[in-house]
C-alpha cells in the first residue's frame, strides 16, 4: 500500500531538517511512544501503543534513517510487530522551500501481515494518515521550540 502526503512547516528547512532527526524531537512526536532508544548509527528501537479499530495494540519494532542527503531528504525503513501482526515500510521524505516555511513531502510503501492486512488497504491507509497527521502537528511544536 502507497502512503504519500505533504506538511508545510512556518519554519526555515534547517530546523526542520534537524528536528526531524533529532530523536528526543522524534520520540515526543511519536503518537503512543513508549520507548525510542538508539540501538546503532541513525538506528533506533521503539516501542508504540496504538488505538484504532482492529489496529489497537502494542508494537516493537525498529526506525532507520537511511541515505540522507543534509537538508534535502532521507528514508525511513521501518518494521514492527504486534499482537494484530506485522508491518513494513519504506518512506522517502523530502524537503523543499515554500513561501514562508518549509514543506515536506512524503512518498512510502507499507506492506502489513497478520490481522492488520485483512483489515484492507482502506482501513490501514486511513489510520496511516492519522498517524501521520499526529506525528507533523506534534512535529511542529519540536520545531517551533527550535526557531
Amino acid at each position: 500500500m502507497e502512503v504519500t502526503g505533504e506538511h508545510k512547516f512556518d519554519a526555515p528547512r534547517e530546523a526542520v531538517w534537524k528536528a526531524l532527526l533529532d530523536p528526543k524531537a522524534l520520540q515526543a512526536s511519536m503518537p503512543g511512544c513508549e520507548k525510542f532508544e538508539e540501538v546503532g548509527p541513525s538506528s533506533y528501537d521503539l516501542t508504540i501503543k496504538v488505538g484504532i479499530a482492529a489496529i489497537k495494540g502494542t508494537y516493537s519494532g525498529n526506525v532507520r534513517v537511511a541515505d540522507p542527503v543534509e537538508n534535502q531528504s532521507y528514508r525511513l525503513v521501518v518494521q514492527g510487530s504486534g499482537k494484530p501482526g506485522t508491518v513494513q515500510g519504506d518512506a522517502t521524505l523530502s524537503l523543499s522551500d515554500v513561501a514562508g516555511g518549509t514543506l515536506v513531502k512524503y512518498v512510502g510503501d507499507v506492506k502489513a501481515q497478520g490481522a492488520i492486512a485483512r483489515l484492507g488497504s482502506r482501513l490501514l491507509g486511513g489510520a496511516a494518515k492519522l498517524m501521520i497527521g499526529q506525528f507533523m502537528k506534534a512535529m511542529e511544536k519540536q520545531v517551533e521550540g527550535r526557531t
